[in-house]
């Protein structure tokens, strides 16, 4: 047992999160079977399996469950501590690591980043553009120190930060331009089209709809705004974007853009992480730069 090191118990966080040797040595930065022989190893220590081998997938044993659980709990604690150095070290942060969500990422990321380079040239930046689920998944595992989202989350461990609060503006086809705008009721039974599940500006498009369930689901789920907007240019339906996405995603469709009356829809857009990462006070100052970048 006392020859468990911290590079198994990596290799072991990255293959229970993979499910699958040749990802998770991709992941690690090893090869395939350099990191078979350390999980086998890790196991022979404990002297019980950790993960039942298939063909194509591995899966976690009850044990491997329990010890997952303790594992993650020991790499958060030493991610905290190069955090403490890093909050004690004088001068910039050094590195970032910065999930976004997608219906963020492309519209505010090109100012951002040349904001944060120019407050802190060394900074080194590494950006996750990833659904808000997977985003909390990797700040509670001490993958990522903040992330971009839309809020509330409601996760007791993280810290949120509003940021921001921007409009939800109505996208339909250019012939429509000069027609009256619909109002919640009118666009009940309008052909909207909506991310595909996963997407929290999913469940904010839906929450403004009286009632959510009564949206025909004959339409278009799509995994980018670009396309929605591009298929309301096709005349497929409308479409609800964020405010910052409108002179990104609308300069070449030949759609409209109008605000719907009030109250009108909105999303607050703010950052989060952990409570107990020493790094918080740096990351106030981070999110006053998104502010500002906004």
């Amino acid at each position: 047992m006392a020859n468990i090191t911290l590079k198994q118990l990596r290799y072991f966080e990255a293959l229970a999160r993979q499910g699958h040797f040749g990802r998770a040595a991709d992941t690690c930065a090893i090869s395939q079977p350099a990191l078979s022989v350390q999980i086998k190893d890790l196991e022979a220590d404990l002297g019980t399996p950790l993960f039942e081998r298939g063909a194509r997938h591995v899966r976690l044993t009850s044990f491997g469950d329990d010890f997952a659980l303790r594992a993650r709990d020991i790499l958060r604690a030493v991610d905290d501590l190069g955090d403490m150095a890093r909050a004690a070290s004088e001068g910039s942060l050094g590195r970032l690591r910065l999930g976004v969500i997608p219906t963020i990422a492309p519209y505010l990321l090109p100012r951002l980043i040349a904001d944060l380079r120019q407050a802190h040239p060394q900074l080194d930046v590494h950006v996750r553009e990833t659904l808000t689920a997977r985003l909390v998944e990797e700040l509670q595992a001490g993958r990522l120190d903040a992330a971009i989202v839309a809020l509330p989350v409601g996760e007791a461990g993280l810290s949120e930060v509003p940021l921001f609060t921007e409009r939800l503006m109505l996208v339909r086809h250019e012939a429509q331009a000069d027609t009256p705008v619909p109002d919640r009721e009118a666009l009940t039974a309008m052909r909207l089209l909506l991310l595909e599940e996963g997407h929290c500006f999913r469940d904010q498009a839906l929450s403004f709809c009286t009632p959510p369930k009564a949206i025909p689901r004959d339409g278009l789920d799509g995994s980018s705004l670009s396309t929605l907007v591009q298929m309301v240019g096709a005349g497929m339906g409308v479409t609800l974007i964020p405010e910052m996405a409108v002179p990104v995603e609308t300069r070449s469709a030949a759609v409209c853009i109008a605000p719907l009356a009030d109250p009108q829809p909105e999303r607050t857009v703010g950052m989060i992480w952990r409570k107990t990462n020493p790094l918080g006070p740096r990351l106030q100052q981070i999110a006053q730069i998104v502010r500002d970048a906004v």
